[in-house]
């Protein structure tokens, strides 16, 4: 029997006399005790805000990226004890897998990603700076920093690590502090996780509390720089975000709801085709993944009116060779619902859904494999198949959370949109067509109703994550019945942690600000030449200025000749003059960037150990012969890679003669911590 303690401001706390005992989903044996009488939810706000929220917004996102690839390192060496436990939830090991591995992969994943889109600094610089004045000497720009609150994360019992860690790391890595409250009758995996990150002490104390049972009191305590993340039923969340302390603070309430996803076959695919096979495969998976508890599964299959009886008996087919059972078991495809009370819940929306499509498949008990179908939460995969959906009100708006999905035929894509968008706003929606523009028209018809769509086709489907999977890369969430939040999508969910204020004033005050040249700002020129020096001995602002060089007519010529680019403004002055965009012939861009890189390059070997790019090029004047061009070359930014080496963005400016701007460019150089 395992006790399920909460973390509290520092100090374990057992559970208490009104904790409820947890049974397995797949034996009925009591699992675990969970449940804590009183939380000291002043004590843990006070913890996270005074202590553990002054330490994390003292590091830079490189720093806390760095703690968090230490966090999924840890976690990924203990998964074999986490899985083990993880098939008292009537989880298999593949279901485990997505739960635990998945969610060790997302703080992978947010760390790898912070190192290379993040600063090494504690502001975010967000878009370009805006000229606010005619001569440009008052200026805007969007930054991003740390809010001064916490996190509290509330969890759904389908995904216990993973929901805990996809919540987690980008608030870690935005510098909030976060308060875990799990759903209670999967809180003993999810806290045997929780343990493991708090004991290592890999971040700071407090910066992650765990309440297991009823956090009364907390959201009263609350403050306008504190969020709300939630993962549950749109039942549930409506009574959250409704709460008037909430409201009355605007605090952020970012929600993940339940949502009655859609596959489309499109009208292009034939029966047997490879999109046929992968369609049906995409369908019995989702419906028996996680014994279909899952917030991204198929709940509704569109299909062409000819295609309905085919797809129905394939799936049924597949079906049928699904083995239930014992999670544990090797040959064991589908596991266990987390509960009898949750098989309950799905055999009552069942008979809703039944009440207006047909039972295709899944009417008698299941063959259970390894367990006992009267003490463990087992039930069969169920597809209805409903002829006229369109009259239909249970199947667009029940959702049965298990392996229960009900199939119907559309008549053209305006009907298939239709249908799809009558879940009222959803996570996710598949598609299976090699046929572009039937593509194309239904994203056009259906993407304001969704968070995310997915399109596969023989030439994807090998490397394709398949309908169900949220990726950290990309957004998770959707509009309407889905919640209207945002939870993953890189960077961005680091973002919904943050503040983001427009600052104003002069390019030195913004430069002082955001720790990056600002054009306009103050230019430090270097008595050294900047290549000379290491990462750590340049600073922002430092610039070197070279030339002028004279571009002469045979340089243009043998720059068309030796690169083989004689495009007619170049070579032809008649030509080039007919364009309304030059005088005549004029010199070309690039050979305009390899005379810049002439004349500020130090040969000599040092601490510049590569070019690796450059961003932002856009030229605003020809230049003709008899020109001469001269460059500025000013450190702009830096960011640290590792302990060898950091990359420097160079602002780079070409200028005429008449000192009138021709062209420019972020140059991107790999500079070593010591000379080489």
């Amino acid at each position: 029997m395992i006790n399920v303690e909460s973390y509290v401001a520092g100090q374990w706390v057992a559970p208490g006399d009104s904790a409820q005992v947890i049974k397995s989903a797949v034996s009925g044996e009591e699992v675990a005790y969970a449940g804590i009488d009183h939380v000291d939810t002043q004590a843990m706000l006070a913890a996270a805000r005074e202590k553990a929220g002054v330490a994390l917004r003292e590091m830079t996102f490189h720093e806390r990226a760095t703690k968090l690839k230490a966090l999924a390192t840890l976690l990924n060496d203990n998964k074999d004890a986490l899985t083990e436990l993880s098939f008292h939830t009537g989880a298999t090991r593949s279901d485990s897998a997505i739960d635990i591995e998945g969610g060790i992969g997302t703080l992978f994943v947010f760390a790898s990603k912070a190192k290379r889109e993040l600063p090494d600094d504690r502001i975010l610089i967000d878009g370009d700076t805006e000229q606010l004045s005619r001569r440009g000497s008052f200026l805007g720009q969007h930054i991003y920093t740390s809010r001064p609150g916490v996190v509290v994360q509330i969890n759904a019992f389908n995904f216990p690590v993973w929901g805990m860690l996809e919540k987690l790391a980008p608030a870690l890595l935005a510098g909030m502090p976060s308060i875990i409250k799990p759903a209670t009758v999967t809180s003993y995996l999810t806290a045997a996780c929780f343990r493991l990150m708090v004991e290592s002490r890999i971040f700071p104390a407090d910066a992650m509390q765990l309440i297991v049972g009823r956090p009364a009191g907390l959201f009263e305590q609350l403050q306008s720089h504190d969020q709300v993340s939630f993962t549950g039923s749109a039942q549930t969340a409506f009574a959250l975000r409704s709460d008037p302390h909430l409201l009355k603070h605007s605090i952020n309430f970012n929600a993940e709801q339940d949502s009655l996803n859609s596959t489309v076959l499109g009208n292009d695919v034939d029966a047997g085709s490879e999109e046929f096979d992968i369609f049906v495969n995409e369908i019995c998976r989702e419906m028996t993944t996680k014994a279909g508890q899952k917030c991204t599964a198929i709940r509704r299959i569109m299909v062409p009116d000819a295609m309905k009886i085919d797809v129905a008996d394939a799936v049924c087919a597949k079906l049928a060779s699904v083995t239930i059972g014992d999670p544990k078991l090797a040959d064991t495809n589908m596991g266990a619902l987390v509960s009898q009370a949750q098989r309950d819940d799905v055999v009552e929306k069942s008979t809703l859904i039944a009440s207006e499509a047909k039972l295709v498949f899944g009417g008698a008990p299941p063959d259970v494999c390894g367990a006992d179908i009267n003490t463990g939460a087992f039930v069969s995969p169920k597809l209805y198949l409903c002829e006229n959906p369109d009259t239909a009100e249970h199947v667009h708006a029940t959702e049965a959370f298990g392996p229960v999905a009900t199939l119907m035929p559309y008549k053209n894509i305006t009907h298939a949109a239709e249908l799809v968008n009558r879940g009222g706003g959803s996570l996710v929606a598949s598609v299976v067509t090699e046929d572009a523009a039937f593509a194309r028209d239904l994203t056009l018809a259906c993407a304001s109703h969704h968070g995310r769509l997915y399109f596969n086709n023989r030439h994807s489907d090998e490397e394709s994550t398949g309908h169900g999977s949220p990726l950290p890369h990309m957004t998770h969430g959707g509009p309407g019945r889905a919640g209207g939040g945002e939870e993953l999508g890189g960077i961005r969910a680091v973002k919904h942690h943050m503040q983001r204020t427009s600052v104003q004033g002069s390019a030195d005050i913004l430069t002082g600000i955001c720790n990056s040249y600002i054009p306009g700002a103050a230019q430090d020129n270097s008595a050294v030449h900047p290549f000379r020096k290491t990462f750590g001995q340049l600073s922002v602002g430092e610039t070197i200025k070279a030339g002028p060089r004279k571009i002469t007519i045979a340089d243009i010529e043998h720059f068309a000749e030796f690169t083989g680019d004689k495009f007619y403004a170049h070579m032809d002055e008649e030509a080039a003059k007919a364009n309304p965009f030059f005088p005549g012939r004029v010199a070309h861009g690039y050979l305009l960037l390899s005379f810049a890189a002439g004349l500020f390059v130090d040969p000599a070997p040092g601490p510049v150990l590569a070019n690796t790019g450059l961003n932002g090029l856009s030229f605003q004047k020809p230049v003709v012969a008899d020109d001469s061009i001269s460059v500025t070359l000013t450190v702009k930014s830096k960011k640290r890679r590792n302990d060898d080496y950091g990359e420097v963005r160079w602002h780079v400016v070409l200028h005429n003669q008449n000192d009138e701007q021709v062209a420019s460019y972020e140059l991107h150089t790999m500079n070593a911590f010591a000379k080489s």
